[in-house]
């Protein structure tokens, strides 16, 4: 039987752990932490995980705005570059290690992040 990344990560629990670490790794971050400024962080953080459920291959929708509209404010006034998208996924690459995730899932989870990279940053 096939599994999903979601699965192969942990699951739901693991997820709603590894976002958890990740935003505070991303608001302690100099580089980033200023586009959160104003954001209602519980909202955000429910939002990732319906966003990350749904592109790991998990069960449920996600129907939150799509990539670039829900960027292109940040990139317009804020200057979202390709620094920043680093930035972030360095962090989650780094909460996912730290968590016990393998270097092959790792892999998995970077393809996917690289696969959204001009959405995010409105190319």
């Amino acid at each position: 039987m096939t599994t999903t990344l979601l699965e192969r990560l942990g699951g739901s629990p693991a997820l709603e752990l590894a976002v958890d670490r990740f935003y505070h790794k991303v608001l302690a971050d100099e580089r980033i932490r200023h586009f959160f400024a104003g954001t209602d962080m519980s909202r955000q953080r429910a939002h990732l995980k319906a966003f990350l459920t749904h592109a790991f291959g998990g069960s449920g929708s996600y129907d939150g705005k799509g990539l670039r509209q829900a960027h292109q404010g940040l990139v317009a006034r804020l200057g979202l570059s390709d620094s920043h998208f680093d930035a972030v996924v360095e962090h989650l690459a780094g909460t996912l290690t730290e968590l016990g995730v393998t270097d092959e899932r790792l892999e998995e989870v970077a393809r996917i992040a690289e696969s959204i990279r001009n959405d995010v940053l409105c190319r």
